[in-house]
C-alpha cells in the first residue's frame, strides 16, 4: 500500500476563502510537492475584524473543539490559519495560543501570524508596507506584531472591511488594487494579511504589479505547514517566498 504523503493541517476560521488551500495544494502538486493540505473550519462566533470579536474567535476552547477533526486526517503539524484572531493577542499571547494548541494536538503548531513573521525572515527583507482589509485600528495591531518580529513596518493602510464574509467576494481586480493601494516606494515586500482573502490565484499578478515580494495570508499560512513539516517547496507560480 502506498504511503499517504505528509499533510500539515489547518484551522480556518469560517467560511470565505477556504477554496485556496486545494487550489495551493494543486499549484505545489505541479510543481512536483507531494504535500496533503487538509482543512477544518472552525466555528467563528461572530464575523467582525473587531478586538472583542477575534479575541473569542481565537480563543483556545474554539480551536480546541476542532482539533481532533484534523488530526483524523492523519497530519503532523496544525496550523491555526488566522492572522487577525492570532495577532490580536499581542507577540506574547499569540505564541502562548499556538503553544496551547501545539499542546492540545500534541503536534507543532503555528499560525498566520507567525507565518507572516517566517517569510519576511526568509525572504530577507526588512521594510515591509501592509494591505489590509481590516479597519485600521486591527491593522495597526498587525503593525505592532511585526515591529515585535523585528520587521520595519514602513507603510500601513486599512481598508475597514468589517466581515470576513465580504472580503472573501474580492476578486483579482480588488485585490490587485488592495496592493497597490498599500505599497510603499521604500518597502521591499508587500503584506497582504487576511486568510478571508482569496489570493492563491493571484500571486504571479500581484508581484509583476508591485514588481517586489507579495506576501499574503494564505500563501505563508501553507508555507509555515510546509515549514513545520520539514518539507523544502520550489515553485515559482506561488511568488518569490516560493523560489528560495
Amino acid at each position: 500500500m502506498a504511503q499517504a504523503a505528509p499533510a500539515a493541517g489547518f484551522l480556518y476560521p469560517g467560511h470565505s476563502a477556504e477554496d485556496d488551500y486545494p487550489r495551493l495544494e494543486r499549484i505545489l502538486a505541479d510543481a512536483g510537492v507531494d504535500v496533503r493540505l487538509p482543512l477544518v473550519h472552525t466555528d467563528i462566533g461572530e464575523d467582525a475584524h473587531r478586538v472583542d470579536a477575534l479575541l473569542e474567535m481565537g480563543s483556545a476552547a474554539r480551536l480546541a473543539a476542532k482539533v481532533d477533526e484534523v488530526k483524523q486526517h492523519g497530519v503532523q503539524a496544525v496550523v491555526w490559519a488566522c492572522t487577525s484572531a492570532s495577532f490580536v493577542y499581542g507577540w506574547d499571547g499569540a505564541q502562548r495560543q499556538v503553544r496551547e494548541l501545539s499542546a492540545t494536538a500534541g503536534l507543532p503548531a503555528s499560525s498566520t501570524s507567525f507565518a507572516f513573521a517566517a517569510a519576511v525572515r526568509e525572504l530577507g527583507v526588512e521594510r515591509v508596507s501592509i494591505a489590509a482589509t481590516y479597519p485600521e485600528d486591527v491593522a495597526e495591531l498587525f503593525t505592532g506584531f511585526l515591529k515585535a518580529a523585528g520587521a520595519e513596518v514602513v507603510g500601513m493602510r486599512g481598508s475597514g472591511i468589517i466581515t470576513a464574509a465580504e472580503v472573501g467576494t474580492w476578486g483579482e481586480a480588488e485585490v490587485l488594487a488592495l496592493a497597490r493601494g498599500g505599497d510603499h516606494p521604500e518597502a521591499q515586500a508587500v503584506l497582504l494579511p487576511d486568510t478571508a482573502l482569496h489570493t492563491a490565484a493571484y500571486l504571479p499578478a500581484l508581484e509583476a504589479e508591485l514588481g517586489k515580494p507579495v506576501l499574503t495570508a494564505n500563501q505563508v499560512t501553507v508555507r509555515e505547514g510546509l515549514r513545520l513539516l520539514g518539507l523544502p517547496a520550489h515553485c515559482p507560480a506561488l511568488g518569490a517566498l516560493f523560489t528560495r
